[in-house]
């Protein structure tokens, strides 16, 4: 007499991966803590810098002051929970006459101080092309 051997029923199709998430920018930039930390050096770096400096010793707005804005504006635009209060780019810019120059210094020190803190290249590539993207508001402006 045979006897059927039961084995247990395999699967022919292969599981699902799981879901593949993807972190905001803002978590990619280090969260509140790491963009705060570039965006000082940023600061730091456009007091030393030559070409916009002078800007910088006539801001109506202190150092710290300037440091909250532009951690509200980066986490706002990259998916943070900051909300940000400040003026629109054009406006914040009227009358400066920014130049080209100015704006392509302002670039420079922006990507330096993400280096220097060790963001990764991929999100320091995003952030700057999220800057760049500001150029027509601020420029001339």
């Amino acid at each position: 007499m045979n006897q059927a051997t039961l084995s247990p029923a395999r699967s022919t199709h292969a599981p699902s991966p799981a879901p593949v998430i993807h972190a905001s920018l803002y978590q990619r930039l280090g969260g509140e803590t790491g963009i705060r930390t570039f965006v000082t050096d940023i600061l730091r770096l456009h007091h030393q810098n030559p070409v916009v400096m002078w800007a910088y010793s006539k801001a109506e707005k202190t150092d710290a002051q300037l440091i909250d804005l532009v951690v509200d504006l980066i986490g706002m635009g990259t998916g943070g929970p900051n909300i940000y209060n400040g003026m629109d780019m054009r406006t914040a810019h009227k009358g400066m006459w920014v130049s080209d120059e100015e704006f392509v210094a302002v670039l420079d020190d922006i990507r330096t101080a993400m280096e220097i803190n060790h963001v990764d290249p991929q999100a320091n590539a995003e952030l700057m092309a999220i800057a760049y993207g500001m150029k027509a508001e601020i420029v001339r402006g």
